[in-house]
């Protein structure tokens, strides 16, 4: 059975990103996938990564290394976070550094001198990304260039090897409908389903 890691960033408990994940493990569980679920703010992680943790070999504290290996377990991820800033949550960005480990989740290649060439390492083949935000999309390309785009396709995914990203935002939230997040709720769970079929 294949088995998804689904990772929520917002601090309010009753928020739409908690909606969006709601729909996402409804989802997951009627295709028939097993999945282990991190709300990040409920559960407290610590962001914050010490200079003691950088080195590769580092020993890191059991709750690290929990989500290390639930990182690595992944056959698929699923991250649902609202866009601060152009950029995720500060919490979340804390998550990347502490668990995206040097030598688990990517390596550089051989005889790299230190450039940054990187060989990606985790088997997860498929992430979505759903983020909500209150910048119509249209100004979110032409005036900020879609940042979280190149975030998580090309400097977190591409570079530990999972090339098969779909990110997906709605918005504008702060002036929408019930009507309105209703239907993205199902969108958000057609696209899980879409990924993550029945199995």
């Amino acid at each position: 059975m294949s088995h998804i890691l689904v990772i929520l960033a917002h601090p309010a408990q009753g928020s739409f990103n908690h909606a969006i994940a709601g729909a996402v493990l409804t989802e997951l569980s009627k295709n028939g996938y097993d999945h282990t679920f991190h709300d990040l703010y409920l559960e407290n992680f610590p962001p914050v990564l010490p200079a003691g943790e950088i080195p590769a070999d580092a020993p890191v504290p059991p709750l690290i290394g929990e989500h290390c290996r639930d990182l690595l377990a992944a056959d698929g991820i699923v991250i649902v976070h609202p866009n601060w800033w152009g950029q995720p949550p500060a919490i979340l960005t804390g998550w990347i550094d502490r668990v995206f480990r040097p030598r688990m989740a990517y390596r550089f290649v051989e005889g790299d001198s230190g450039e940054g060439v990187p060989s990606g390492l985790l088997k997860a083949g498929k992430a979505v990304v759903f983020n909500t935000s209150n910048t119509p999309p249209g100004r979110e390309r032409e005036v900020f260039g879609d940042p979280l785009e190149r975030i998580w396709k090309d400097c977190v995914f591409g570079l530990c090897g999972i090339d098969e990203v779909l990110r997906r935002t709605f918005s504008v939230v702060v002036t929408s409908t019930h009507e309105e997040r209703t239907k993205w709720l199902k969108e958000a769970g057609e696209i899980v389903g879409a990924v993550f079929p029945p199995q």
